[in-house]
């Protein structure tokens, strides 16, 4: 996995190859530059959370990918560009949800998450010499319809949650869950059907 670095007229792709899972280097001029915007509209949306619930919702709905009618998410929100983050109608989030949206994010409708809940899509080479060089990947996260991720709760990257289930609180999910089933724990694993 160890590369090169890439030459600024290769950089243009850069987003375009992240969320294709490809690797790249979170140092990347036009990466932080990114960040830096998502994270000053993000405050200006907790600022207007507390004053102007209008303005708050359209604060919200530019800087995330999609936001669905009647969506409701609670302060702080912590994204890496939030563009990548699409969230269904009718879905709460509780405060502080983290959601590192390197490659999409897709929650559907009619979800519930908990307060303090992660979603991770980046992910680091076990390889200590590209991990060194600051090489990164990144795998898309997707949560059906009518999921409940409880109270931090962490995804990791590449995982998808089945319509209808439910996560346990604190749980890390690892691999896939399937539709209507409880599962919990860490690793998480399915416990029950629904």
């Amino acid at each position: 996995m160890t590369q090169s670095p890439e030459p600024p007229e290769q950089r243009a792709g850069v987003f375009d190859r992240m969320r294709a899972g490809e690797p790249y280097r979170a140092e990347d001029p036009e990466i932080e530059r990114r960040q830096r915007a998502a994270r000053r509209l993000a405050a200006r949306w907790v600022t207007a959370c507390a004053e102007d619930p209008d303005t708050a919702r359209s604060l919200l709905a530019e800087l995330l990918g999609s936001l669905g009618e009647g969506t409701e998410l609670r302060p702080p929100l912590f994204v890496d560009y939030g563009t990548h983050l699409h969230i269904g109608p009718r879905t709460f989030v509780n405060y502080g949800l983290t959601a590192l949206d390197v490659a999409d994010i897709t929650i559907g409708a009619d979800c519930q998450l908990g307060p303090h809940v992660q979603l991770l899509t980046p992910t680091h080479p076990l390889e200590p010499e590209p991990r060194r060089e600051k090489w990164e990947s990144a795998s898309p996260i997707t949560i059906g319809d009518n999921v409940w991720l409880g109270g931090g709760a962490l995804v990791l990257a590449g995982v998808t949650i089945g319509d209808n289930s439910v996560v346990g609180a604190g749980s890390v999910v690892t691999k896939n869950i399937p539709p209507n089933v409880v599962a919990v724990g860490n690793p998480a694993r399915v416990t029950r059907p629904l």
